[in-house]
């Protein structure tokens, strides 16, 4: 009485090659996480849908990109990242120190490098947060600019704007999904590190 949903329909082209994209993301994630962490790869895989859907968004005209913003770029990484501390201070307190100074480090060094390790962790979700804000920014800036010079050039020039126009959105088409991607590359990477 019960078929399979496969036998009512069969998925569209875009869905076949958004499942294609989410399991090659799903490999990915899992061959940069331990085995301990492999159940996480699905969080990762919706923080990538999530900024693409929000990136891509944004090159549509007058529709705000929201991942533009330090607010919501930081609102996505700083828990993240702050989950992350807890869970590795409060369960693997050893790794976490032992992680403070790399193997071989000489011990007239180990101070420095303690700091410059602990600095280095801190900052990591506000890095991860400015450089989507950034790049999100400065493609639709660049894209604003030259549409704005639009009313004011000859319409022998107006096809050159155009076509650069039309060259710069495939551009920030693809920045979009890279910078997606580097996020949450990153956050996996960041995870991994916690044993």
């Amino acid at each position: 009485m019960f078929l399979p949903y496969l036998y009512w329909a069969s998925p569209s082209r875009w869905s076949l090659f958004w499942s294609s994209i989410i399991q090659a993301l799903h490999k990915e994630f899992k061959a940069l996480l331990t085995p301990y962490h492999t159940g996480v790869s699905i969080l990762f895989i919706a923080l990538f849908s999530l900024i693409v859907f929000n990136n891509s968004l944004g090159l549509l005209p007058y529709v705000f990109t929201s991942s533009s913003h330090m607010v919501m770029t930081l609102s996505l990484s700083l828990p993240l990242w702050v989950t992350l501390m807890i869970f590795g201070w409060v369960n693997h307190t050893k790794h976490m120190l032992a992680h403070l100074v790399p193997q071989g480090t000489p011990s007239v060094l180990m101070p420095f490098m303690v700091l410059i390790e602990t600095i280095s962790n801190i900052i990591r979700p506000g890095t991860l947060a400015v450089r989507l804000a950034a790049n999100m920014i400065a493609g639709h800036l660049l894209l604003t600019l030259l549409g704005s010079t639009g009313p004011s050039l000859p319409l022998s020039i107006l096809s050159i704007l155009i076509f650069s126009q039309i060259l710069l959105l495939i551009l920030e088409s693809a920045v979009a999904i890279i910078q997606s991607y580097v996020f949450a590359v990153l956050s996996t990477l960041y995870t991994s590190e916690i044993n």
